[in-house]
């Protein structure tokens, strides 16, 4: 029988060694309680599911299709700017950054690209692009390019200066290489 101190009677130790508390009937451990265990299994639950989703295929794939056609820019510097600011949702020359790979980031990526696309594709100028007479309203509105592309892109932000030039350069390649049917 023991005596409290981790010792029978008889002055051996006790089969669990002693000094600390028994474990419950049962034979486990301490079992996590209140906050600290709501928080424990709601992070390892958290982690499982990051990585279960990064088995869903949508955003996966960066493949860039072909290029069909490309408008006749005006001039190198309005075609630099325009894939400096736009070219990664609307053609086919997108770059993809590390967290393009990693869910849910990737299917926000994917869904942006996959819209930029079917709005304006610049590399499939051979067909009709209805968003294209929206360019200069998008630029001059500030609505393109998005304020959350720019903030993780710094290098699609336009200055002023570059937004006018961008403009211009889009409304005489316009006029000079408008897309089939017309935009």
């Amino acid at each position: 029988m023991g005596t409290g101190d981790g010792r029978t009677s008889d002055g051996t130790a006790t089969p669990s060694g002693g000094g600390g508390a028994e474990p419950p009937a049962g034979g486990r451990g301490p079992r996590l309680r209140g906050w600290r265990g709501i928080l424990v299994w709601g992070g390892i639950g958290a982690i499982a599911l990051f990585a279960l989703i990064q088995v869903i295929p949508y955003g996966h794939s960066h493949a860039n299709p072909p290029v069909t056609g490309e408008p006749s820019w005006d001039s190198p510097r309005t075609g630099v700017l325009f894939t400096q600011a736009c070219g990664d949702c609307h053609s086919h020359l997108t770059t993809s950054p590390w967290y393009s790979n990693v869910a849910p980031v990737s299917w926000l990526v994917q869904s942006d690209v996959d819209g930029g696309r079917s709005e304006l594709n610049v590399s499939e100028w051979d067909r009709p692009q209805d968003g294209a007479g929206d360019v200069v309203e998008q630029i001059e509105g500030g609505g393109m390019p998005p304020s959350y592309y720019t903030w993780m892109h710094s290098s699609a932000k336009l200055s002023a200066t570059e937004k006018q030039a961008l403009v211009r350069g889009w409304q005489a390649t316009m006029r000079r290489s408008p897309p089939i049917g017309g935009g």
